[in-house]
């Protein structure tokens, strides 16, 4: 029994979308990596083992954002009043053009990374960019740091600027080996498939990716329906396609056998759905960025209501905070303003809704991840949100909606990652 750890404390968790489960002074049994189960009386077995006792301070499960770009975590804050098209060629591409340079990739990840495990961050889905020894070079740091993440290299072979941009078959070669280099090097973090979008990669691009992702069955990412300017260019680019998301099936990069994830999925139409919903496709919800760059409000609702996997990312840094509370708040007032303006036919999102968003909704792209059921992987933060005390006597779930309103990173005491606990992270 020497792999068992033991913590007590109020456990807040959310098995089902919308419905916390919430044990008050209990008791959370780890074995190794996996959560073995939750007591409110410890049994006779383990009475051999220590307790860690967090007192009156939450238990709940580590963040997971489901999309976010590394490369632009300098870029904060900058660009927020231009649409996405035009922001990407005034800050996006020249501040990921730098990270060919290792000592600047090395500064600016170290900073990134640190920001990951400060804001409660465990598990994250991001893209670098273009250039494969730093996006290697981020990978290793997401390692040392002891987090979750799938990080890939991105492709773009056209529509992008003569100073970034990639020979189609040097960066097939390229993401080639950087999965080959790293797919079983790490227990946490794997490789990932990432086309850019379909503007910027060409068919054979497209089609070569395809192929890697059936010959060495890794995960895919990329951006769909954001903005309906590139909706409007994709179509003009494939016109053959009856839709932006056919253009991906069309490749293999939609679902299916290999898990995918889409960031935004703004302006989906039926059959996009439909399609997602059949391949299992998961919705990464970038509220903060669809807000900032004018892209619109997406239908969160259709989407659950439909089966659709969908999680919360920050999108940095199209999303200006890396903190996915901050996300579930604006996806919550975004949520309001849509049924009020757009489709009365939507409902709010619930504080259990976007909780279950923020942790399993997102974790069940990296398996039994989010959760503190049996089985499932321990990634947990300690909350001790005694500073958001008021003088009235609150419950365990109006607690978290405080946190999540209220609080920041200065409540998390602790993080656990697949059982681990983190400390500070040095590099």
């Amino acid at each position: 029994m020497a792999s068992l750890k033991i913590l007590k404390g109020n456990i807040v968790h959310t098995p089902k979308f919308g419905e916390f489960e919430i044990k008050e002074k209990a008791y959370l049994v780890v074995n190794g990596a996996f959560v073995e189960g939750i007591y409110e009386q410890l049994p006779e077995k383990y009475a051999s083992i220590d307790i860690l006792d967090y007192g009156d301070k939450l238990i709940i499960p580590g963040f997971v954002d489901l999309h976010l770009h590394a490369s632009q975590f300098n870029n904060r804050g900058l660009g927020v009043d231009k649409e996405l098209l035009d922001w990407l060629n005034v800050y996006t591409f020249p501040e990921e053009a730098k990270y060919e340079d290792l000592d600047f990739a090395k500064k600016a990840y170290e900073k990134f990374v640190y920001e990951l495990w400060k804001q409660g961050t465990t598990r994250s889905v991001i893209f670098a960019t273009i250039h494969k020894e730093s996006t290697m070079l981020l990978m290793d740091m997401i390692d040392k740091a002891g987090l979750g993440a799938f990080v890939g290299k991105l492709n773009m072979d056209r529509n992008s600027p003569d100073f970034y941009i990639e020979d189609t078959k040097k960066s097939l070669e390229d993401t080639e080996d950087y999965i080959r280099s790293t797919r079983d090097k790490y227990d946490l973090v794997k490789p990932i498939i990432t086309p850019r979008f379909v503007p910027s990669c060409t068919e054979e691009m497209m089609k070569g990716l395809g192929e890697l992702a059936d010959k060495y069955d890794v995960h895919i990412q990329s951006h769909l329906s954001e903005n309906r300017s590139e909706i409007k260019w994709v179509e003009e680019l494939h016109p053959d396609c009856s839709s932006y998301a056919a253009v991906y099936d069309k490749y293999g990069l939609f679902g299916g056998d290999h898990p995918t994830v889409m960031a935004h999925c703004v302006w989906n139409t039926e059959e996009e759905m439909e399609l997602m919903l059949k391949n299992n496709v998961f919705v990464a919800h970038s509220p903060c960025s669809n807000a900032n760059v004018s892209s619109g409000i997406a239908p969160i609702r259709k989407f659950i209501d439909k089966g659709i996997p969908v999680g919360l990312a920050s999108d940095i840094s199209g999303g200006h905070k890396l903190a996915i509370p901050d996300a579930m708040v604006l996806a919550a007032q975004l949520a309001n303003l849509r049924w009020v303006h757009i489709d009365d036919r939507d409902e709010h999102l619930s504080t259990a809704e976007l909780f279950y968003l923020a942790t399993k909704g997102g974790g069940e792209f990296f398996g039994k991840v989010g959760s503190f059921e049996e089985g499932y992987e321990f990634d947990a933060l300690i909350i001790d949100d005694t500073n958001l005390f008021d003088v009235n006597d609150r419950t365990l779930e109006e607690r978290i909606q405080k946190y999540i309103y209220l609080g920041d990173d200065r409540n998390i005491v602790d993080r656990y990652v697949a059982g681990n606990r983190l400390e500070e992270p040095k590099f």
